[in-house]
């Protein structure tokens, strides 16, 4: 059978504030910049997910859209959308909230509730210039 790529686009609205805990207040500062003022700041993501798998012979799909949308929003953008990452996500309160973070976290929500398709990439669209992506790896 012929494999094919699928993809889907979502969008949600968060606040965070990149900072480690590894690292000093003035250590932090100098990394992060602006982006560690103590309030935070906020981004509309965009976050694309990428499965691959068998174009089935009968329905010519590799996964059904729906399914797919209905699974990044259960386990992505209900989760994530209008919330503080770093204070609501249990994940961000030991890993940077960064877009790479974002990405893994996101990989490893959906991972395990794809069952039609093997997931590929997701990637964190963070502003319309910093695009972030993560296979798995």
């Amino acid at each position: 059978m012929p494999k094919a790529y699928l993809s889907r686009t979502e969008h949600f609205s968060a606040a965070h504030r990149l900072h480690s805990p590894q690292l000093s207040d003035p250590e932090n500062v100098e990394l992060y910049g602006k982006c560690n003022h103590r309030h935070g700041h906020g981004h509309n993501y965009k976050v694309e997910v990428t499965v691959k798998g068998e174009i089935h012979p009968i329905t010519g799909m590799v996964m059904n859209l729906s399914e797919l949308k209905e699974c990044m929003k259960a386990k992505v953008v209900d989760i994530l959308d209008h919330r503080n990452l770093d204070v609501d996500i249990d994940y961000f309160h030991t890993n940077p909230s960064t877009a790479e973070n974002i990405a893994v976290y996101v990989w490893t929500q959906l991972a395990a509730a794809l069952t039609k398709a093997e997931l590929f990439e997701v990637r964190i669209h963070e502003t319309e210039n910093n695009v972030v992506f993560y296979r798995g790896e």
